[in-house]
């Protein structure tokens, strides 16, 4: 990827990766000024439980497939090959130095945005990176929200599409059909991922 200027940061567990996760940020694209944004598997997320799903490199090459053909997508597998804890200061930290002179947004849902004063260092994420805050069903940003003035609530479509919900449909033998691309069903249904 060459450098760039502003940058958007779309961080998750991509287990596996769907359509909600690309509109998204397509939407962040169209609203936030971008150039690019950079798709980033995390190794482990430190607010989510490890479920049994797919490898490391499944959800890699299913993150890498979903977004292949999109000039303005990218992925970088810097939480993967770091391993342990995925901590977004560590990975800002690391792409400051990687694209330097470069502007960074960090995008997360309104779920992740309601933790963020949990996370680790979230002053210091502030120095590295603007936030960008997608809507979620059923979960309102009140106004006097721990950092609620440092972030940038943008309008999305509001999707009942989850990575969970995939893999409970696929489980129980439903299609997820229009839930993923296509791309990323076939990748599914060859390497049977997510069956009981």
């Amino acid at each position: 990827m060459k450098h760039k200027k502003n940058i958007g940061i779309l961080g998750g567990t991509f287990d596996p990766p769907h359509v909600g996760h690309l509109i998204i940020a397509e939407s962040v694209l169209e609203t936030a000024t971008l150039d690019v944004i950079i798709f980033v598997p995390a190794f482990q997320a430190p607010h989510k439980r490890r479920t049994p799903g797919a490898t490391t490199s499944q959800r890699l090459a299913m993150t890498r497939l979903a977004i292949r053909g999109n000039k303005r997508f990218a992925c970088l597998e810097i939480e993967l090959r770091r391993k342990g804890t995925s901590y977004t200061v560590d990975t800002l930290e690391t792409l400051t130095l990687t694209y330097p002179g470069s502007d960074f947004s960090l995008i997360m849902g309104a779920d992740s945005f309601l933790e963020f004063s949990s996370w680790k260092s979230p002053e210091r994420i502030l120095e590295l990176a603007r936030i960008i805050v997608y809507p979620r069903p059923g979960m309102a940003i009140a106004p006097d929200l721990p950092f609620r003035k440092h972030a940038e609530v943008i309008s999305a479509p509001i999707l009942e599409v989850s990575s969970s919900l995939i893999r409970r449909r696929l489980a129980s033998g439903k299609s997820v059909r229009y839930l993923v691309p296509d791309t990323v069903l076939r990748y599914l249904h060859r390497n049977k991922l997510y069956l009981p």
